[in-house]
């Protein structure tokens, strides 16, 4: 079976889709609608613009989801999904691609995540610090062991877990990280700490604009970072996808699931290669390619 998967924050490059826009009329009027929903030139910024431009949270996300989107819209007949999945913010993408979502109603969403994220930001000092060459229960148990909040945020593949929470939690978690045997536990440069607790007002925020929009039938199951399950029914994914905000991504968990109901080629749309990169350490076996 073939399964699609879309990247997350952190896969942007400067000149990200200008082969698109230049190559193909349908991207090139995806990208010129974007400009207008979003009220400013985004094209301007993932084209030309600096790496610290493209770092910005309200410029990131629609960038990382823009580009992969209108890329699987270019695939056209090619593209027959029999299952996909998104790393965080990806799932937004993988939910157009299966047609859960409208274009234009991804793409406002992502915009208001973005900003909502970012003003959660900025209310407590909060970050997010990668572990490496752990197991994830003993993540787990010493984020449970340390005061303040600091929780597992993105089940990577085995051996690489992304905490977040608190500065100081997390600055200490990282430390006793490393007692407990961690390669390395270092912190991340975000903006603050996604995926736990600290995004309850953004949640909140988020969910409002969600339970507004209209979410279809998809043509084929998403299977969602807060499950690591198929999950074809719209209210249910619309549930799901409220909760994603404050709840860890578990990726390995999804791609072995993926793996287990029949996944054969797991195709990454989108700038760079990261997920094709995890999916392989997940599973040596897994054949993995970039659209």
């Amino acid at each position: 079976m073939k399964a699609y998967v879309f990247p997350g924050q952190g896969a942007q490059f400067t000149g990200m889709g200008k082969d698109l826009y230049e190559s193909s009329a349908l991207a090139k009027d995806l990208f010129e609608k974007a400009n207008e929903i979003l009220g400013f030139r985004i094209t301007d910024i993932m084209f030309e613009g600096t790496a610290e431009e493209l770092k910005e949270t309200k410029v990131t996300q629609p960038a990382v989801f823009l580009h992969s989107v209108i890329l699987a819209k270019t695939l056209g007949e090619d593209f027959k999904p029999e299952m996909v999945a998104g790393h965080s913010l990806g799932e937004f993408s993988a939910l157009v691609a299966n047609g859960t979502l409208s274009f234009e109603d991804g793409l406002k969403l992502v915009s208001q995540r973005a900003l909502a994220m970012q003003k959660a930001c900025e209310i407590t000092p909060s970050t997010m610090a990668a572990v490496l060459g752990l197991a994830d229960n003993v993540v787990e148990e010493v984020c449970a062991s340390i005061d303040g909040i600091v929780v597992a945020a993105n089940y990577n593949c085995p051996g690489q877990l992304v905490i977040s929470g608190e500065t100081t939690a997390v600055e200490k978690a990282c430390e006793a990280m490393k007692a407990a045997g961690a390669k390395r536990a270092l912190i991340l440069p975000v903006g603050g700490a996604f995926h736990s607790p600290m995004m309850e007002p953004a949640r909140e925020e988020l969910a409002a604009a969600i339970e507004a929009t209209t979410f279809s039938t998809p043509i084929c199951p998403v299977y969602q970072n807060v499950t690591a399950s198929a999950v074809s029914d719209a209210n249910e994914i619309k549930k799901n996808l409220i909760i994603q905000l404050t709840a860890p991504v578990k990726w390995t968990q999804s791609v072995q699931q993926m793996i287990a109901d029949g996944a054969t080629l797991f195709t990454e749309v989108g700038p760079g290669k990261v997920l094709a990169g995890l999916i392989s350490k997940i599973d040596k076996e897994a054949v993995t390619a970039n659209a």
